[in-house]
């Protein structure tokens, strides 16, 4: 088997298949220690009228976000809030859809917008010129108040978002690209004259996040330059006065990493800390000096997630299918490529690796990483649109 990636970016890419998603969310608590610290900077968001402008830069199948709204419904009851949520992948806004009902149950003061636009275009809600005339943009008032009532028309709205996600793959870099960008809007009739100035039109909005998630936004073997320029200068650059941009990514010097090693010993897929990211990322927006870039601790800035164990096989044995869910959870966090991939497994290799490192720690955790960009505080504050 091939022992480091290929050169080419289309036969080396890393594909996030459903399997070893679902695999991966089921067996480990990563999302919900993710959720927990961008949680943590609730506390330091002051939101202006009209309300609460959250953009999640990745929301996936909306896991970190379902769990981060019943924090910010916690910390901000009764304020109304504008979320945006950006995902090119239709199984994943399917997934993240069927969990907004009892979120718009529990804070009706809610609109929650989900684009497949890119980081340059997603935080306007605007495509770039050349596409503007394809843009698919709906709005859809959910009636009634109960979560079964919003529930029925989320599924029924879901076979014309099938059509709107519609991708293609990228012949330079093998990853997805929309076909058309889209917009749906979702909110409650009930509270739509309340709702009415955080509602956004096809014209666009003008960027002003009080918070900006970016949970695990880019591939870790993306060039460091391209990391920054593609994906944290706009969103840095979409925060209101006083906003504060959360990222995370993997960071490795863990047993997960140890269990690539054993088949792959020179792997090595967290090229850029915290530290490389930052100073980059200061260089390219050093036209912005409202910006800052903290310097955060190591208490602060690494978090760390474990792989569940089976009560009955921790007490007994290692038992296969935790040596699976380990093996699964290593090689999704360090995004092996499929040919290398597809060779451990038809080779075996990744049984005695796995199990080697299994014995040695007792158990299996990973490393998180997260750092902050934020801007200042203006000595006005924003005002409805």
């Amino acid at each position: 088997m091939p022992d480091r990636p290929t050169d080419d970016p289309a036969a080396a890419r890393f594909f996030d298949t459903r399997a070893a998603y679902m695999m991966f969310v089921t067996t480990t608590n990563e999302k919900a220690v993710v959720a927990d610290r961008i949680g943590a900077e609730l506390a330091r968001i002051e939101p202006q009228p009209p309300g609460l402008r959250v953009l999640d830069a990745g929301m996936g199948d909306a896991s970190v976000l379902t769990q981060l709204m019943r924090r910010l419904h916690e910390r901000f009851p009764h304020i109304p809030w504008l979320i945006v949520g950006k995902e090119i992948s239709i199984e994943d806004v399917r997934q993240a859809l069927a969990r907004l009902p009892d979120r718009f149950l529990e804070h009706p003061e809610m609109v929650m917008v989900v684009t497949n636009m890119y980081f340059r275009e997603a935080p306007r809600l605007t495509p770039v010129e050349k596409r503007a005339a394809d843009l698919s943009w709906r709005e859809v008032v959910l009636a009634g108040s109960t979560s079964h009532d919003f529930a029925e028309q989320i599924r029924d709205l879901l076979p014309t978002l099938a059509e709107d996600w519609q991708v293609q793959t990228s012949p330079v870099t093998g990853n997805p690209l929309y076909v058309r960008p889209a917009v749906v809007v979702l909110y409650r009739q009930d509270r739509e004259f309340l709702l009415r100035p955080l509602v956004p039109s096809p014209g666009g909005i003008e960027a002003g996040y009080d918070l900006v998630v970016a949970s695990q936004p880019y591939r870790a073997r993306t060039p460091l330059e391209r990391k920054v320029g593609m994906v944290l200068v706009p969103l840095a650059r979409a925060l209101a006065s006083g906003g504060r941009l959360v990222a995370i990514h993997a960071h490795g010097n863990d047993p997960g990493l140890e269990i690539i090693r054993e088949v792959w010993p020179e792997e090595d897929p967290f090229r850029h800390g915290r530290a490389q990211i930052l100073a980059e990322a200061q260089r390219q927006l050093a036209d912005d000096p409202e910006l800052v870039f903290p310097d955060l601790p190591d208490s602060e800035a690494l978090l760390r997630y474990q792989l569940h164990a089976m009560p009955s096989e921790a007490a007994e044995h290692i038992g296969t299918s935790s040596v699976l869910a380990a093996w699964n959870a290593a090689a999704y966090v360090a995004q092996i490529d499929e040919p290398r991939l597809s060779a451990a497994m038809a080779s075996g290799a990744y049984l005695p690796a796995t199990r080697r490192v299994m014995e040695r720690h007792g158990e299996i955790w990973f490393n998180d990483e997260a750092y902050l960009i934020t801007r200042s505080h203006r000595p006005t504050a924003r005002t409805s649109e």
